[in-house]
Formats: structure tokens, C-alpha cells, sequence
């Protein structure tokens, strides 16, 4: 169990309402997602803030700024939930999933643009910043829009992996576990 007890049904109606809009149909709504209904302000706040709409950046890039981002912070539980539901449809291949938690930067199995992708968040995560190369790399292949794109990912994502990890989330029970 986590930290917090999750909420359970029935939940406030514009609880129920987001979760019915943001689940797959026949999917229980995340362990996240119910425990952060424990607090309809948070709840309220994270979903104002979300970033799963069709924003800028292709669903991989969004995809591989995501599962950098959660793998680096060591939270496993967001990696694993991502990894199910958008692994396949953005296909990553095996080696990619895995290079998303253990591989570098120029891991060869990346393309240049996703290299600049995973460049940057290592920056973002290890220095707070962008270096000077990251940089020359990332808008390369990135225009203005999609760079802050990439930069508020980072961060929202940031604050979800401290939410995972502080609450001490279980697995979902179809979330992939990080590479042995």
C-alpha cells in the first residue's frame, strides 16, 4: 500500500468525471490518480497542469522525454505505466525501453533528434540547466515551442516521480518493472 490509502468509489462527481475521461475504457484508474483524489486541490492542480494532449512534440518524443525523465528519478511505478499503455504504439523497440533507463545519450539505437531528446533531460535532471552542446543538438531538430515543450515535461514529470517515490506507490499490477 502506499503511504496515503487511495480514494475509492464513489469519488466527488468532478473527480469521477476526469478519471472516467483520462482512464482507457475497462481500465481501473491509476494508484496514482486515486491517491492524489485524496486532495481535490492537488488532484485538480495536476490535471490543469497535464501534458498528454496533443501538444508539439510527436507522442514518441513525449514518450521518450517521459520514460528518460521517470527512469532517471527512479520512478519506477510512472516508467512502468507509460512503458504499458505507450511502448507498443510508439514503437520502441526492447533495446529502446531498456536504453530509456540504462542507456547513454548516444546509445546508437536512438536516432539524432531522439539522442538531443534524451541529452536533455539528463542535463535537466543532473545539472538543472541545458549545456551549451545539449543545446546546439536540441534545437537542431527542435523549434522554439517544442524546446519549451520538452523543458515543462521534464519538470511536470519531475514532480510525479517525487509523488510516486515520496508515497512509496505499488506497481500497477500490468506496469512494466524497470530492466534487470
Amino acid at each position: 500500500m502506499p503511504r496515503i490509502t487511495p480514494a475509492s468509489e464513489p469519488y466527488e462527481p468532478a473527480i469521477a468525471a476526469e478519471l472516467q475521461r483520462i482512464m482507457p475504457e475497462g481500465v481501473p484508474p491509476l494508484v496514482l490518480f486515486r491517491t492524489m483524489a485524496r486532495s481535490p486541490r492537488v488532484f485538480g492542480k495536476m490535471f490543469a497542469a497535464g501534458l498528454l494532449d496533443k501538444g508539439p512534440l510527436e507522442l514518441r518524443h513525449r514518450e521518450i522525454v517521459i520514460g528518460r525523465t521517470t527512469a532517471r528519478l527512479g520512478a519506477e511505478y510512472e516508467w512502468g505505466v507509460h512503458i504499458a499503455f505507450f511502448a507498443e504504439r510508439v514503437k520502441f523497440t526492447p533495446e529502446q525501453v531498456a536504453a530509456t533507463v540504462k542507456g547513454a545519450a548516444n546509445d546508437p539505437c536512438w536516432s539524432e533528434s531522439e539522442q538531443a531528446l534524451i541529452a536533455a533531460v539528463d542535463d535537466l535532471v543532473d545539472h538543472r540547466t541545458l549545456l551549451p552542446g545539449t543545446w546546439s543538438a536540441l534545437t537542431a531538430h527542435f523549434d522554439d515551442v517544442q524546446v519549451l515543450e520538452l523543458i515543462a515535461l521534464v519538470g511536470y514529470y519531475h514532480t510525479i516521480s517525487f509523488l510516486c517515490r515520496g508515497l512509496e506507490l505499488p506497481l500497477e499490477p500490468y506496469g512494466a518493472k524497470f530492466p534487470a
